[in-house]
């Protein structure tokens, strides 16, 4: 059984125009069939005007038919025996009463649709029961007519809870994937940053072990002193470099901090495809150019975009093989990752990173160094992942 409280939510205007013009309607209709009609003689004039106000005490009240449907139909009830009883023929005012059975049935509680159609068949009855009007064929098509009424608007207004309910499901669904999305950016921009952290560690004890040298021997042998000198700046040049992308990127509190070990690139590819080989996933690789002196941000960057292409193979492709291609040129370095599975993974329609997490991931690495990155599905079947990565840094 349902459950609605129809006057906590607010509605819309449209409702509201809707049920207003229906209550003119409803009060028209009666106050120009009534009328019409000829007043009996020796009825008075205050009966009359008496017959009229119970006519619109009888229609108008549908304006607030969604928000107390209950209070609605009571009125809709006791105005029709009110009119009866002046032996004045209550049968135009029909429609409105059914409106009213319908109304509690569809946004009344369910104590009050129940206790409604109670009152309207008890009304009916009693209306019926009227000096001069008592017709069994009429009592019973009535009561008919009202439960069937009743039972419209009952399933009405089910459907109605159940769209709603689908909405705020819709609704939350919605909310939390768009909350594990951000989610999933922040976790990786944080691994982002971290890696980044242990590239520049690393820089700097290079720099720590090359000054260290060069001031031991800078009397003894100034040319390998000299030498020295030259690697620091290097070094220290792309230490900055990653410093600037590391700029922003907030570390979690409380995490260990990252070793001075190499982090590992591309030319640790061959050890990475072996282990993807023992998963069961067939996979070649290609190298096109000459390996250009490639920043350390940038090779492991482009190391985990292969990575987590793979892995993505291995997840979703089903049996598969796969194709990873690296492109040396000047300016950048390129990644692609294809295979021929029929797995589905998430991805835009307009070439970006989709919602998946890995996808999310990529994304965030290239953008990052102000790359680029294509992601979609391959014509005839399979998958394709290709990043392009500038060798040098890209001011916004």
């Amino acid at each position: 059984m349902k459950e609605r409280a129809s006057g906590s939510r607010r509605l819309p205007v449209s409702a509201w125009a809707f049920d207003s013009a229906l209550a003119l309607v409803a009060a028209s209709l009666p106050m120009a069939f009534f009328a019409s009609m000829p007043v009996p003689s020796g009825v008075p004039v205050g009966v009359v005007a008496l017959g009229y106000a119970l006519v619109l005490l009888h229609t108008l009240p549908l304006v607030a038919r969604r928000r107390f449907p209950g209070a609605v139909l009571a009125l809709c009830v006791a105005s029709g025996l009110a009119f009866a009883a002046l032996f004045m023929p209550p049968f135009f005012l029909g429609p409105a009463l059914l409106v009213a059975v319908y109304s509690v049935a569809a946004y009344g509680s369910r104590w009050v649709s129940l206790a409604g159609l109670v009152v309207a068949e008890v009304g009916s009855v009693a209306n019926q029961l009227t000096p001069g009007r008592f017709q069994a064929p009429t009592v019973i098509s009535n009561a008919l007519l009202i439960a069937a009424v009743w039972l419209l608007g009952h399933f009405v207004g089910v459907r109605r809870v159940y769209v709603g309910q689908l909405e705020e499901r819709t609704a939350e669904l919605e909310q939390a994937r768009e909350e594990l999305a951000r989610r999933a950016v922040t976790e990786e921009r944080l691994r982002l940053a971290r890696e980044l952290h242990d590239v520049v560690a690393h820089a700097m004890s290079v720099i720590a072990v090359q000054s260290g040298v060069g001031a031991h021997i800078a009397n003894t042998q100034p040319e390998e002193a000299a030498k020295a000198l030259v690697a620091i700046e290097a070094t220290s040049r792309g230490a900055l470099e990653e410093l600037r992308r590391l700029l922003g990127v907030l570390r979690q509190e409380h995490e260990p901090q990252g070793d001075l070990a190499p982090v590992p690139g591309l030319a640790d590819l061959d050890s990475l495809l072996a282990e993807v080989s023992k998963a069961g996933l067939a996979v070649k690789l290609r190298v096109n150019g000459t390996r250009p002196p490639v920043p350390a941000g940038v090779d492991l960057s482009a190391y985990r975009i292969v990575q987590e292409a793979l892995t993505n193979v291995v997840k979703h492709a089903g049996p598969a093989h796969a194709q990873v291609t690296i492109g040396y040129r000047d300016q950048d370095v390129t990644v692609e990752v294809t295979d021929d599975g029929q797995g589905a993974v998430t991805s835009g329609s307009d070439g970006q990173a989709g919602s998946g997490h890995g996808l999310i991931g990529m994304r965030e690495r290239v953008a990052a160094f102000g790359g680029e990155l294509e992601v979609g599905p391959r014509p005839g079947g399979g998958f394709r992942v290709a990043a392009r990565l500038p060798l040098a840094a890209e001011q916004p």
